[in-house]
Parts: C-alpha cells; structure tokens; sequence
C-alpha cells in the first residue's frame, strides 16, 4: 500500500511517519516546512525520519538514509499543478492529511495564512483525490471545532455550528467541503478531531513547550482564564494508535452518511490546566512563576473527548497517563535544548 502523509515536519505529521517507517508501506511525506515557528526544530524532524536538509530541494523527492520505504518532497499543498503531478506518479492508496496553519492565537493575526493552507490547500487534496481515486482520505480536524459547547463530553453528534476562532472555523469547513465531495464523488473521507496533544517533538507554540521553556529559565508563564481551564490533553503515542487504526478502515455506502466519518481522538479525561502546571513542576523539579491573566479571545474553557465511536469502530483506548506523558516530555525536552 501506498500512503501520502502531508505536514510530516509538523508534530503529528512527524510522529505519525516514524511510527509507519516500521511498516511496509511505502509512504511519501510532504510539508512546506514554513516559518510559523522554529524551521530548526521541523528539520530534526525530518532528519530523524533520514531526510537530510541539505540535500532537500524544492518539489523534488528525497529518498530518507533510514528507511527505503519512506521519501520526502517540501512542496506548499496549496501549489495544485505540483501535488498533480505527484498524485499522477505515484498513484496513492490512501492520503492523510496533517498540513495546516496550525494554532488559535496565530489565527487572529494571520487570517490568510489559514485560508490558503487550510482551505485552498484542503480542496487541492480533495481534487486530487478526487481525480485519482483516492480509496481513503483521511484528515486532521479539530477539538476547537466544538466552539462553545456546553455539552460534555464533546460528541460528534454535538452541534458545531459556533466555532469561536477562524482556525476553528477553517476545520469545520474542512469537515463540510469533506462530506461534499464524500457526497458527490463516493470519496470516503474520514475526519480525526484531536484533543491537545502533547509529548516528545511537540509545538513550541503549545502549553508544555511554553511551559517548560519558562519554567527553567525563570520567566512566569501565562495562566489564561486565572487557571479555571480544562483540557483533553492526549499523548502523542495514543493519537497515532489511533489514525493508523482507522488508516484501513474507510467509511462505505451503507453508513448514515454513505463514504464519510468523523471521529474524536481524545483521552478522554480532562485534566484542570492547575493540575497539568503541578505535574510539570513535577518533572522539572522546579515551582513555576504564574502570571494569572483573562480568557484570551477564540480560546475555550473546556475540552472533553467522547470517543466511544472511534473505540467501537477500532477498540482504541489511551493508555498513557499524563504523569508519565509529561516526564517522557519533559527527558526529550531537555535532551533536545541541552538543558
């Protein structure tokens, strides 16, 4: 089987590679590797999946120097003449798509930069997909499609027609433009809403990375919403059991909604953001400054996963504690900086 991964220098992306490199797939990646936050940390990645930076050139394979199976292009998803030109060579099985301008904050900065990548670039790899019968799309949605929701736990039955941030609302149309083409081209598409995830390679833009990094070098970090935040923090490991568990299990015509899914990704237990701070001063062995501060704007309270759906289609359970999520963490963040 053959298997496009795109944002593989990208945290998930990354992880999800290095776990099929032990496969015997045959997988492309490809990302964009763009400067949203430091290209140094997205070129490890890379590295340690064999890609050598020196030698990556622009929309030209790279064969990886550790696995045979696995090869990677920097190409923008949003550039459609040269994903056709991909999707015509290597006739793909199955695409999953991990590209996005990631991040809630960012989102009220930079508005285009997510309608290019999360919205053209989106329905580039419907298309393609489309075209050249893609037998399974997979995708990366969102927990903040859930906006909101007052209802918990967050089930994909739930209403999401509020989201409270443009980066969610580009997910929710990402979830809508999926169903339409599930709808009009039998494409069966499969959509994966994450819940915070977090672990060894993670986003310097998120929680335990600022965390960390502020924790050891004696800077107080930002408590929003005075610490009353809850959230679905879910470790890498568990998130990748579950894409590849759904990877050959493509939605069909006999579903309520013929060739199309959605489906939580979660722990499942939501852990209230002053526990999380404790754990981490745990692990660090260092007592964190607070800075206690308001309710940022497109930021929720709560995020609780229902995964039910996804257990029953899979048997997926989480199996990783957040104590022992957050000292894995914590050992790969020290090694990687040098602290």
């Amino acid at each position: 089987m053959k298997i496009l991964v795109t944002g593989v220098a990208g945290f998930i992306g990354y992880s999800l590679v290095k776990k099929l490199q032990s496969h015997s797939h045959k997988i492309i990646g490809v990302d964009n590797v763009n400067d949203y936050y430091d290209v140094n940390l997205k070129y490890s990645r890379l590295e340690d999946t064999g890609i050598n930076r020196n030698q990556i050139k622009e929309n030209i394979l790279l064969q990886s120097d550790v696995c045979k199976n696995y090869s990677f292009q920097k190409t923008d998803i949003t550039n459609l003449n040269e994903l056709q030109k991909l999707f015509e060579k290597e006739q793909f099985d199955i695409v999953i798509n991990l590209a996005a301008q990631a991040g809630v904050r960012y989102s009220l900065q930079n508005p285009h930069a997510y309608v290019q990548s999360n919205l053209v670039g989106f329905v580039n790899l419907l298309e393609c997909c489309r075209h050249y019968k893609i037998k399974h799309f997979i995708y990366a949605s969102s927990s903040s499609v859930y906006g909101m929701n007052d209802k918990i736990p967050f089930s994909e039955e739930d209403n999401v027609d509020y989201p409270v941030s443009l980066y969610a609302a580009t997910k929710k149309s990402n979830e809508l433009l999926a169903h339409t083409y599930s709808h009009l081209y039998s494409l069966p598409t499969t959509g994966l809403r994450f819940f915070t995830v977090y672990g060894p390679w993670g986003r310097p833009d998120m929680s335990p990375m600022l965390f960390a990094d502020a924790i050891l070098h004696n800077r107080p970090i930002k408590v929003f919403n005075h610490g009353d935040m809850e959230r679905d923090f879910t470790y890498i490991d568990d998130i990748i059991k579950g894409i590849i568990a759904v990877t050959n299990s493509a939605p069909d015509a006999n579903e309520n909604h013929p060739f199309y899914r959605l489906l939580n990704i979660g722990n499942s237990h939501p852990i209230q953001l002053m526990d999380f701070i404790t754990i981490m001063e745990n692990c660090l062995g260092k007592k964190a400054i607070k800075e206690m501060l308001p309710m940022q704007d497109g930021d929720v309270k709560r995020t609780y996963a229902d995964t039910s759906k996804l257990e029953k289609l899979t048997g997926y359970k989480p199996s990783t504690s957040l104590e022992s999520g957050i000292s894995e963490f914590v050992q790969w963040y020290k090694s990687y900086y040098n602290l």
